[in-house]
C-alpha cells in the first residue's frame, strides 16, 4: 500500500461516532494516514465550521432531550421524521423523492457553497476520496472533485437522505455493510453498477485477534457447555476443538457504552448498582465507556463513589474515555479484546458482532438504530436488554441458557469483518 496510489482522502464528521469510528478504521489508505474532519480541518473557512457545528448541536441536543419525560419523545419523533426509513415493502411503491433533509442539505451546498473549500484543498492532491457521511460526498460530486468518490455506509438500513438528488446521474460510489442497504440503494435509485458490498469497516487491531478472542469469550458465555454441546461441529469447523468445561475461566467483563451524544449514562449507573455485589466478589468486571465526553466520565465517577466501589477502579471496574477521538478508540478497542458482552444502543457497534462480540442492545435512539436493532436480531448475533436494574439477577439465567454464546456465534459465522480490506481493494482495482 505505498505510494501515493495506493492512498485517498478518507473523510468524516463529527455526528456521533459511528462516520468516525469507520472513518479511523480505514487510517492506514489515509493520505498522511490521518482522517480528515470534514467540519475541523486547518483552514476551513468560518461559515463552514458554523454549519458544522449547528448540526452537531442539533444532532446532540435531540438525541439527548429525547430523556426528557413526555415532551422529549414528542420533540425528537418530530426530528427523527425528517430522517425516517420507510416499510422496505411492498417493492411497487416506486423510487422515493428526495425527502426535506436531502433539499436542505442541497441548499446549503448551492447557496451557501458549504464545502466547496474542502473539495477545493482536496483536489491539490487527487487520489480517491473515502468518506463516511454523505453529505461531504454530495459536496465533492458538485464542485468537481477530479477522483473516484467513494461513500461508506454506517448503518443495517438507509433513508433517502444518503442518496443524491438524482441517483441516476450521479457517479458516487457506495460501499455497503448490508445487503438489505444495498437494496434500499438501488431502491431510491442508485444505479447497482455503483453499489458495492464490502461490510463494515472494522479495525485490524480486532479483526486480526477475533479468533483467538471469541475462543476466550465462549469459555465465560457458556459456562455450563449449553451451547458447545448442541453445536460442538460449528464451533469445531469455525475455532477447532474448545475444551467443555475448561480448568479455569476469566470473570464476567460487561462493557457498557453511550453514545456520541452521551445519552443512556443512566443506563450505565443502575448496571453498576446492580452488579456492585458481584463486582465486590471479584464475581464480574465492568467497563463503563463515556466516548469523549468528559461530563459522562465525571458521571460514571460520581456513580462509583455513591456505591463506595472507588477502589475497585483499575481492577474490576473502569472509565474508558479518552480527550480525542484517537485516544478513545483506541483505548476502547483494547477494552472490547477483553469484554464477553457489549451493552449498548443498536448504533453502527451493531457490526462488531462480526468480531463474535454479542450485544445487548438498549433503546435505539433514531430510525437508524430501529433499523439495526431489527437487523441485528434477524442474524441473531444480539438480544434486547432486560431491565439493567436487575442485571445480577437475570444476567446468569442469559448465560447458562447459552444464548449470548450463540450471539457471539452468529455474529462470527454470519457478519462480514474483512470492511478495511474490501474498502481498500475495492479503491485500488476499481
Amino acid at each position: 500500500m505505498e505510494g501515493s496510489k495506493h492512498k485517498a482522502w478518507v473523510v468524516g464528521v463529527d455526528m456521533g461516532y459511528g462516520h468516525q469510528r469507520a472513518a479511523f478504521a480505514l487510517q492506514k489508505i489515509a493520505e498522511g494516514k490521518k482522517v480528515l474532519n470534514a467540519g475541523l480541518y486547518p483552514g476551513i473557512p468560518e461559515s463552514d465550521k458554523k454549519i458544522w457545528h449547528e448540526l452537531r448541536l442539533l444532532y446532540e441536543t435531540i438525541s439527548r432531550f429525547k430523556n426528557v419525560p413526555v415532551l422529549g419523545d414528542f420533540v425528537f419523533s418530530i426530528f427523527d421524521k425528517f430522517q425516517e426509513i420507510k416499510e422496505f415493502y411492498p417493492k411497487n411503491q416506486g423510487i422515493d423523492h428526495p425527502t426535506l433533509q436531502l433539499k436542505q442539505t442541497y441548499g446549503l451546498i448551492e447557496k451557501r457553497n458549504w464545502g466547496r473549500h474542502l473539495v477545493e484543498k482536496l483536489n491539490k492532491s487527487p487520489v480517491p476520496l473515502v468518506t463516511t457521511f454523505p453529505a461531504v460526498a454530495f459536496m465533492a460530486e458538485y464542485f468537481g472533485f477530479k477522483k473516484e468518490i467513494f461513500l461508506v455506509v454506517c448503518d443495517a438500513d438507509v433513508s433517502r437522505a444518503w442518496a443524491p438528488f438524482n441517483p441516476s446521474k450521479s457517479k458516487i460510489r457506495y460501499c455497503v455493510p448490508t445487503v438489505l442497504a444495498l437494496r434500499r440503494l438501488e431502491r431510491y435509485g442508485v444505479l447497482k453498477h455503483n453499489i458495492f458490498f464490502t461490510g463494515f469497516p472494522l479495525p485490524d487491531s480486532l479483526t486480526l485477534k477475533a479468533k483467538e478472542d471469541l475462543i476466550k469469550r465462549l469459555r465465560v458465555l457458556d459456562p455450563e457447555g449449553s451451547y458447545l454441546k448442541l453445536y460442538s461441529d460449528v464451533v469445531r469447523r469455525y475455532l477447532g476443538e474448545i475444551p467443555l468445561k475448561p480448568k479455569k475461566i476469566r470473570p464476567l467483563t460487561i462493557t457498557f457504552a453511550v453514545g456520541g451524544a452521551g445519552a443512556q449514562e443512566e443506563i450505565g449507573e443502575a448496571i453498576l448498582r446492580s452488579v456492585a455485589p458481584l463486582l465486590k466478589e471479584k464475581k464480574v468486571k465492568l467497563n463503563l465507556v463515556a466516548g469523549t465526553r468528559e461530563d459522562v466520565a465525571r458521571f460514571f465517577e460520581g456513580a462509583i463513589k455513591k456505591q463506595n466501589l472507588s477502589h475497585l477502579l483499575g481492577k474490576q471496574l473502569r472509565i474508558v474515555w479518552g480527550k480525542t477521538l484517537g485516544d478513545y478508540f483506541k483505548k476502547y478497542n483494547a477494552a472490547l479484546r477483553t469484554t464477553d458482552i457489549l451493552w449498548t444502543k443498536p448504533s453502527e457497534m451493531v457490526f462488531y458482532t462480526a468480531l463474535g462480540l454479542p450485544l445487548i442492545l438498549s433503546e435505539p435512539i433514531g430510525s437508524q438504530e430501529i433499523e439495526n436493532r431489527k437487523w441485528l436480531l434477524s442474524v441473531g448475533a444480539g438480544i434486547d436488554g432486560f431491565d439493567p436494574k436487575l442485571t445480577r439477577h437475570w444476567m446468569q439465567d442469559v448465560l447458562y441458557s447459552g444464548r449470548l454464546a450463540e450471539a457471539a456465534m452468529q455474529g462470527f459465522v454470519e457478519i462480514e469483518r474483512g470492511g478495511v480490506a474490501n474498502i481498500a481493494n475495492l479503491i485500488y482495482n476499481h
